[in-house]
Order: C-alpha cells, then structure tokens, then sequence
C-alpha cells in the first residue's frame, strides 16, 4: 500500500468518526448544555491523545513548547469553533450543519491572503465567492419570503458560519505552529486547552446527565481522540493536496445519519447549495495542488 493510498483511507477514517461523533454530540443536545459537550469531547479526547503519545514515547515530552501562546491562540479558536458547532447542532438538521460547516476551506483562502499575506489571484476569488452562493442556496428558504425558519435557526446558521471562520483561523495558527512545534505538541495542547476552557461554563448550567446520554458524550470523546490521530496520521502519510478533497465523503454518511437517526429528510435546497460548496472547495484545493506543483518546479530550476 502506498502512503497516499494509506494516507486516504486514514483520512476518510477519520472524517467517518468526527461525523459519527457530531451525530452523538446532536443526539444529546437536547438534554447537555453546550459547555459540558465540549467538555466531554475535549476531555475524554485528550486521555486518548495522552495514551497515543505515551505508547510513542513522546509524553511528557510533549510538554515541551517554546511557543505557549501560539497553542493558547489557537485553542481559543478551536474552542470557539466546536462550541458554536455543537450548538448549531441542537438546532439546525445534520445536513445543514455539515453544508455550511464545508465553508471553512472557502474562509481559510480569504483569512490566508489577510492574516498571511498569501496572493489570492482572481480565480480563487471567484471560487470562494461561488462557495458562498452555495451558502445562501442553503438558507434560500429563510430568504425567499416563504420560508417558516424559525429566528433560532438563523441563530444557528450563523453559528455554524461562525464556527468555520474560527476553524479556519485555528488553521492559521496551526501553519505558524508547525514552525516550531512538532505534531506531538499541537495535538497534546489542543485538547488540553480546550478541556480547560470548556470548564469555565461549569456555572453556567451544567446538569447530570442520562446514562445514555452519559455514554454518547463519553463515546463521542474517545472516538474524537481516535480520530485527530487518524488525521494526524494521515496528514503526516499524504500531502494535505491529496487528502483534503475526502473531508467531502462525509456528506453521504451525513445524509444517511440525518435520515435513519434523526429523521431528517434533505431539502432540494441544502443539497444543491452543499454540492455548490463542495464543488468551490474541491476546486480551490485542486488549483493549490497545480500551484504548488509550479512552485516547487520553478523552484528545482534554480
């Protein structure tokens, strides 16, 4: 097996889990403050991440950083992100959360060009703003005047819109972190910054939960774990270029959760506004491929 072949199929694992875990996260919604969701995903994600490294033998070298704030920075963000995430998801139908959550690669491009100074020439642009056509596919039904959205689920879209811009920008704060820091570091801090974070809305709510619900939260939280390393690890086996694009096969398995779990039935909107969105994203993956093909050949020529 080759390692892009092995880089794939530990990507499409990967995307396989973080969905299953969403659908856990939105089973419990209903019963599980937002703050305490994040906890269990961030704490029982993080005895996986420490086990992962101790059987590497890179804990408690892990501990090791020469760049904390830069771990804090984007701790927040993906703090911020997987909170308006979760709480989309007591809100809005899976489908819709998975179509609008695709946004981030679309954002990453804008945030890349403002944050990094990266050039965004004009056919990127336009695959972006196509993306965010797609976007208001989606919603189309709250706009078009006969729409019966509710005033909480555009709270919800625009949690979700929300929740891709700061993982986009928690990317962002990655590509500076692997200056200095090794995988080791990024994915031990991650869910240690997170579980402390989530924390801090223990006075705002929390309950006891179910032992379903309990379960759910639990196994949301050790598969979580499991799958940032299968994303570790596919990165680490594929170029991001190849493996990027599978982070879209999670929309089949999300339409089949969303219809045989929760019952929910895709509008014709959400479905063509999704595939407009992946279409943008895969797009815009494709030509940073062809662009860094050029790079690295114009850079062999000198």
């Amino acid at each position: 097996m080759t390692d892009n072949i092995r880089g794939i199929l530990l990507k499409v694992t990967a995307v396989s889990i973080f969905t299953v875990m969403m659908a856990l996260i939105k089973a419990t919604s209903a019963e599980v403050p937002t703050g305490q969701q994040v906890f269990f995903r961030a704490f029982f994600s993080l005895l996986v991440v420490i086990g992962w490294l101790t059987a590497r033998g890179d804990f408690p070298s892990a501990l090791r950083t020469s760049n904390m704030f830069g771990h804090m920075w984007r701790g927040l963000a993906g703090a911020g992100a997987m909170s308006l995430r979760f709480f989309a998801l007591g809100i809005l139908t899976f489908p819709e959360v998975a179509a609008l959550g695709f946004t981030t690669p679309l954002i990453l491009t804008v945030l890349a060009a403002l944050i990094l100074g990266e050039t965004v020439r004009a056919f990127r642009m336009i695959t972006v703003a196509l993306g965010f056509v797609g976007v208001l596919i989606v919603l189309w039904p709250t706009f078009d005047g006969n729409g019966d959205r509710s005033t909480l689920e555009l709270i919800g879209a625009g949690a979700i819109l929300g929740s891709a811009a700061l993982a986009a920008l928690a990317q962002i704060f990655v590509r500076r972190l692997v200056a200095t820091e090794g995988t080791a570091q990024i994915v031990f801090y991650f869910s240690l910054l997170i579980t402390l974070l989530s924390s801090l809305s223990l006075p705002f709510g929390w309950v006891i939960p179910s032992l379903g619900a309990t379960a759910m939260l639990i196994t949301a939280g050790l598969i979580g774990g499991v799958g940032q390393i299968c994303l570790t690890a596919a990165y680490r086996n594929a170029p991001a270029s190849v493996v990027a694009p599978f982070d879209y096969t999670s929309m089949l398995l999300v339409l089949a959760i969303g219809y045989f779990w929760f019952a929910e039935t895709p509008t014709g909107w959400t479905i063509l506004g999704a595939s407009v969105i992946i279409v943008s994203g895969v797009v815009i993956i494709w030509r940073e491929q062809r662009l860094g093909k050029r790079r690295n050949r114009a850079q062999s020529t000198h």
